[in-house]
């Protein structure tokens, strides 16, 4: 199974009740596919960088879960026609593209360290 993360922004001024409703409805997506829901935070009311729908401000949610991609292609388009979720991202996030830029880390961190012990004998090598 892949792991994801979907960020989804909802109208700031909607109810609990209708908060519940739709978290609750993202639950069901992921759980009728055989997918494994993790965290479902609530990140607060935030100013968005630019007007959506007429909106200043948007409640963040953070979602991250296992599953396939059809399940992600349902959730997303459960999202998209729900009139109260002003936008959405799904990231793919499992190891593999993380452990690619971590061997690249230890050649740049060596050819740093490289570099600054050149610079350390030159400058001790012109204070002589």
């Amino acid at each position: 199974m892949r792991k994801d993360e979907t960020i989804f922004i909802l109208q700031p001024e909607l109810g609990e009740d209708e908060i519940k409703n739709i978290c609750a409805k993202v639950q069901e997506v992921i759980s009728s596919y055989n997918g494994e829901c993790f965290r479902l935070d609530d990140w607060g009311v935030r100013k968005l960088a630019y007007p959506i729908r007429k909106f200043a401000r948007g409640r963040y949610y953070y979602l991250r879960f296992d599953g396939g991609p059809e399940m992600i292609a349902e959730l997303e388009r459960r999202l998209r026609l729900n009139e109260k979720v002003l936008r959405y991202q799904s990231v793919n996030i499992t190891e593999e593209p993380e452990k690619s830029a971590e061997k690249k880390a230890p050649v740049v961190e060596a050819e740093a360290v490289e570099a600054v012990e050149e610079t350390t004998e030159t400058v001790e090598a012109a204070n002589e």
